[in-house]
């Protein structure tokens, strides 16, 4: 899914595109560049579902990524809360889809 790869950030500059790596995301196997930002190597790949709100559990995806607001935040290696608009990535690195404001699925 090259096409859908972020080339250029208008905060963050254009990646600097490291070495292509594995990390998983919710038990899948995906690849991305390290260094790049977590949320552009899961958009490469097709995901934009990144947590569900914790009252209605509706879906939220990248929004403002310069790391302000809080719709890409993911557990990163077991990290809640975690902005993956400004996280590197690295080879291994798991991530996955948060639920409400931990990664609880019950409320």
């Amino acid at each position: 899914m090259e096409g859908q790869r972020i080339t250029e950030h208008p905060i963050l500059g254009t990646p600097k595109k490291g070495q292509l790596v594995s990390f998983m995301f919710d038990g899948k196997e995906m690849q991305g560049y390290e260094g790049e930002p977590v949320a552009a190597a899961l958009r490469a790949e097709g995901v934009l579902k990144h947590r569900e709100t914790a009252r209605l559990h509706k879906p939220r995806g990248i929004f403002c990524a310069i790391g302000r607001c809080t719709d890409c935040v993911m557990v990163v290696d077991g990290v809640p809360n975690t902005r993956t608009c400004i996280t590197p990535l690295k080879a291994g690195m798991k991530v996955e889809t948060q639920y409400g404001c931990s990664n609880k699925k019950s409320w």
